[in-house]
């Protein structure tokens, strides 16, 4: 056989081939859509939209803070006699935490009483000079200048009195300073001055720190955009602040908002809240990690639908699938908003009382007779977290 003839045979014998596999695949195309129509229409489970109240809430990191917080330092010098208080325990505000030595400090002030005499011996003697002056112009027998002398003498005498006494009551109050008193009620930092260390006012170091833990303070930091809508919803008391350790377990007392800083970060953009919560059985220490759930809008009548009932086109976007009352079925895009769980926001494409495919979507194609089930699982209450 010439090459000619081989290869019109070869062509023959591929278009044969083809041909066969044409009619092949639409016998078996046939055969699928007519056991696709004997099966019926495609099960889906489907549920109706209904409008919920929504609280859109932020869940943001943040360090614990001492309500009040006080650094214990001497206000005068001296070796520390005593020590009252050990690191940990609670005190109450007035207890005695140390006593400095103080006999330096009752040394100086009796040397400030000794002053007072001396000072009140001198204002006598003025006084009786004035009144002898006195009786001395009034018969001529001295002149205008002695008694103004007098005058004057005592007038000095009144002024060194008082200022004798404000020296002793200067020196009562260092003695009095000499012993060192928590100002608050609180718990005692674990570092402590020791008995025998020299106390000094110009010392960087405090004796002791006191906190007060009761209550405490979570400070969270806030993209500014953001602090009008938490200030908001505080104002109107859409729910208190839950506060959740580092493992994610909720603290058993609530929170609320009670500062906002008046600045911005200018290479973050954002800025701190406080928050003050109740700290029962000390759960809550300072610079603990935690986390808090601030609500800071409200979703009066919100569309929610769960995030497995969203399916995405070629291009990525979020759609969702609508059955009509007929049975027919629709492939909806969407725009999603807020996660609420495991639920998620539809802002636009959605109409409340409509019916969306909740499994089996996948399987669903536009125009497609759909055959529903009602979902029967049932939905958490709307709170929203991001």
């Amino acid at each position: 056989m010439s090459p000619r003839l081989s290869i019109i045979a070869f062509g023959l014998c591929a278009a044969g081939l083809s041909l066969f596999l044409v009619l092949r695949g639409e016998a078996g195309s046939t055969l699928e859509s007519a056991s696709s129509e004997a099966q019926g229409p495609t099960q889906v489970t489907t549920m109706t939209l209904a409008p919920e109240r929504v609280v859109l809430i932020d869940e943001l990191p943040g360090r614990v803070a001492a309500y009040r917080r006080v650094e214990i330092r001497p206000q005068v010098g001296g070796i520390i006699k005593k020590r009252f208080a050990e690191g940990g325990t609670q005190v109450e505000a007035g207890d005695i935490l140390f006593e400095i030595d103080p006999a330096l400090l009752l040394a100086d002030r009796e040397t400030a009483r000794a002053g007072v005499t001396r000072a009140e011996g001198a204002l006598e003697h003025a006084q009786r000079g004035l009144k002898r002056a006195e009786k001395l112009v009034a018969s001529k027998a001295t002149s205008r200048k002695d008694y103004e002398d007098a005058l004057n003498e005592l007038t000095m005498a009144q002024a060194n009195l008082a200022e004798a006494r404000a020296v002793f009551h200067r020196r009562q109050l260092d003695l009095d300073f000499a012993t060192i008193r928590s100002p608050i009620k609180g718990y005692v930092g674990r570092t402590l001055a020791d008995e025998g260390a020299l106390a000094s006012t110009s010392s960087q170091t405090e004796l002791a720190v006191v906190q007060e833990l009761d209550r405490v303070y979570v400070d969270l930091r806030v993209p500014a955009t953001k602090l009008d809508g938490l200030q908001r919803a505080a104002r109107q008391g859409l729910g208190p602040v839950e506060i959740l350790d580092a493992e994610g377990r909720p603290h058993p007392r609530p929170g609320k908002l009670v500062l906002s800083d008046v600045t911005v970060d200018t290479g973050t953009g954002n800025t701190t809240v406080r928050v003050e919560v109740e700290n029962p059985g000390l759960r809550l220490l300072p610079g603990m990690y935690v986390r808090a759930r601030l609500p800071r809008g409200l979703l009066p009548d919100a569309l929610l639908v769960p995030e497995d009932a969203v399916v995405r086109n070629g291009a990525g976007e979020a759609q969702i699938v609508v059955v009509a009352d007929d049975g027919r079925a629709e492939r909806r895009d969407v725009v999603l908003g807020d996660a609420i769980g495991r639920r998620l926001v539809v802002t636009s494409g959605l109409k409340a009382g409509e019916a969306i495919v909740v499994r089996g979507q996948d399987r669903v194609q536009d125009g497609m007779s759909v055959k529903r089930v009602a979902a029967t699982q049932a939905v958490s209450p709307a709170t929203g977290k991001l």
